[in-house]
């Protein structure tokens, strides 16, 4: 059986993104803490992958400027 995960699509974007900023071995140390964040927006009814991306995007800048 194939699982589809909500959070697969906006992770993989997130990713992308870090990569291209050059910052790809922060966003593996963040991967964790990302991944909570977005179960806990998917477990308020958030579903749309774009606020996922875009919600992500904003914790892990939030998450990495405080470090």
């Amino acid at each position: 059986m194939v699982q589809i995960s909500v959070l697969e699509k906006p992770i993989e974007r997130i990713k992308e993104t870090c990569e291209l900023m050059g910052i790809a071995d922060k966003f593996d140390r963040a991967l964790p803490q990302l991944e909570t964040f977005l179960e806990e927006e998917v477990a308020q009814g958030e579903v749309s992958e774009s606020k996922l991306t875009f919600d992500g995007l904003n914790y892990l800048r939030r998450l990495l400027t405080a470090a």
